[in-house]
């Protein structure tokens, strides 16, 4: 069973992503701020991470750098999940790295398709 990790400060947002993956059929980790993720990760890799950009403490930027600077999680599927949809901020998140940049509100559907495709290999 593939894990994700869902990394968000809001709880309710936290909640119904944890659920909707599960429905789908995945095991999830969560984290509510950028450090907590980052443990999350070294401790036990996630197959697949759904990240905010605006956290407390370290933003989702800084920890999508972090994630691509580092060998072992160089290749680890980002899913940049965020209110935030202006072009610059999803310029910043693909040049960072993010496989991925989904705007909320957004269509479950769409988000369960995008997280298979990107854990089968196929890019979005």
């Amino acid at each position: 069973m593939a894990k994700v990790l869902v990394v968000d400060d809001e709880p309710n947002i936290v909640l119904s992503l944890e659920f909707l993956m599960e429905q789908a059929g995945f095991q999830v980790v969560t984290a509510y701020d950028g450090e907590t993720a980052l443990e999350r990760i070294s401790e036990n890799a996630p197959d697949l991470l759904l990240l905010d950009i605006s956290l407390p403490g370290i933003s989702g930027f800084d920890v999508l750098e972090h994630l691509r600077s580092s060998e072992t999680t160089a290749r680890l599927p980002v899913i940049m999940l965020t209110a935030h949809g202006r072009d610059i901020e999803r310029e910043k998140g693909m040049a960072l790295g993010a496989d991925d940049y989904i705007t909320k509100p957004f269509s479950t559907q769409a988000l369960i398709e995008k997280v298979k495709s990107l854990l089968n290999g196929k890019q979005p």
